[in-house]
């Protein structure tokens, strides 16, 4: 398994994170939606399958701890807690940018480009990421 393979599918998760967070809510109280909102049944089929295809092409590579990673998100992703699904995909880019250290992964700068424009969507995705004031995190 080559780097693109495991990018592509990274980037077919990530993109079906930002489609179902995008339809969501700003705020949605528990009283009115004790089990939260799932995804869509074809939504559900589709983040499935990537993570499915990506198990099969997997073997035994140094890639393939990124498996329970997926599995996981996976799951989450089913019960619709977004959140979870972003945190265990950032964990999986945080495992691709240290293989890239210790030199078991060698990637192109376009590449590169393409795992932070992930890192990106994903920080988008979870709350808090648009401080309401200007300026607000950069300290003094």
């Amino acid at each position: 398994m080559e780097a693109t393979d495991v990018l592509e599918a990274i980037g077919s998760l990530v993109a079906q994170l930002k489609a179902y967070s995008s339809k969501l809510p700003a705020v949605v109280h528990l009283s009115v939606m004790p089990g939260g909102l799932k995804p869509t049944p074809e939504a559900v089929e589709a983040y499935e399958k990537t993570v499915s295809r990506f198990r099969q092409q997997v073997g035994p590579s140094a890639y393939r701890p990124l498996n329970d990673l997926f599995i996981e998100s996976l799951e989450a992703f089913e019960s619709g807690w977004v959140l979870k699904a972003v945190q265990l995909l950032l964990k999986s880019l945080d495992y691709l940018e240290l293989m890239q250290r210790e030199k078991t992964m060698m990637v192109n700068p376009a590449e590169e480009g393409r795992l932070k424009e992930y890192r990106s969507t994903l920080n988008r995705i979870l709350p808090g990421n648009q401080p309401e004031l200007e300026g607000a995190g950069r300290g003094l």
